[in-house]
């Protein structure tokens, strides 16, 4: 039996760049065949679609897809929500299968089905239509450009189709309240100490949760600060790896590998992320002992209990 699951490929501002070799802010997305941004008078030069409308009311707009190719294309046109991906916090959006919630709902193309020339362009009106019950605050999404061709993909007994699709940026925002608000939840730490101090260097793995609780986008930054007895600075680091844009009532789960993390120390781990007019912490506690002392420890602390539970045995006996 042969099966084709539907992959939806959504281009990146990492991706963009090594393609098009452009500044953040003046990039369209596409893959290298085809390319789909708001319209305008030159590729790029209206990168995202950046809307705002009160409830109940109705925008219009167009989207231009461009076929970089020799070859007719066929696309799909369609709507979708946007979100962030558990793997690295990346921007995503769902499958034309998936149900939209959002924005990519209210998003209606004039023709949800084009065909565009080799080395040509296509520009299609939408409306975007806000219900009068929308909560106020960001609903991002796309406008999506779905490829018809589905390419062979896998290896195995079992056949693989895979359509590709690119997706213009959606930030549209209800007018209303807005409500900024951050969390940094479930902190753990999982350390991994020599048995013998000092034969190896220890690390530990930080994880935790960032959690947009609010109603707005936010461009969060953390930082990681470990320490000891007395108060001593074991670490002190802004973090890398945290997503550029954590979209509204999104959550991931992130984590940071310390590498020469003490094998003998007691002490707490804080994390502080900040965003605009938000600032939030997280923490926990670790105890660091190296692992033959601690074994050390427990075999002495057993010895000495079953010794007292001797001695109370022979003092009733008495």
């Amino acid at each position: 039996m042969r099966t084709k699951p539907y992959v939806l490929l959504l281009s990146t501002l990492s991706t963009l760049l090594v393609l098009l070799g452009l500044a953040p802010g003046a990039q369209a997305a596409e893959n290298g065949e085809w390319a789909v941004y708001p319209a305008a008078s030159r590729l790029g030069g209206r990168p995202y679609f950046y809307l705002s409308a009160d409830p109940g009311t109705t925008l219009t707009d167009r989207v231009t897809v461009a076929n970089k190719t020799s070859a007719p294309l066929t696309f799909r046109l369609y709507g979708a929500d946007a979100y962030n991906t558990d793997r690295d916090g990346g921007f995503a959006v769902r499958t034309q299968r998936e149900k939209q919630t959002g924005a990519g709902a209210w998003i209606k193309p004039e023709r949800t089905r084009i065909t565009v020339p080799a080395r040509s362009a296509v520009t299609v009106p939408f409306t975007l239509t806000v219900p009068a019950d929308a909560d106020p605050g960001d609903h991002p999404g796309a406008l999506v450009a779905l490829d018809e061709r589905i390419a062979p993909g896998g290896k195995g007994s079992v056949a693989v189709g895979v359509q590709r699709a690119v997706g213009a940026r959606v930030y549209l925002r209800v007018n209303g309240p807005t409500v900024p608000a951050l969390a940094v939840e479930d902190v753990a730490l999982d350390q991994d100490r020599p048995l013998v101090p000092g034969t190896r260097t220890s690390s530990a793995l930080v994880s935790y949760t960032l959690h947009n609780r609010g109603n707005v986008t936010l461009n969060p930054k953390v930082v990681l600060k470990a320490q000891g007895l007395f108060g001593r600075t074991l670490l002190d680091r802004d973090l890398a790896r945290v997503p550029a844009e954590l979209l509204p009532r999104q959550k991931i789960r992130l984590t940071e590998r310390w590498s020469g993390s003490p094998q003998f120390d007691w002490g707490d781990i804080t994390l502080t992320a900040t965003a605009k007019d938000v600032k939030e912490t997280g923490t926990v506690s670790f105890l660091a002992l190296p692992w033959l002392v601690a074994s050390v420890l427990v075999v002495g602390g057993a010895a000495g209990l079953f010794g007292l539970r001797i001695r109370r045995r022979r003092a009733l006996s008495a």
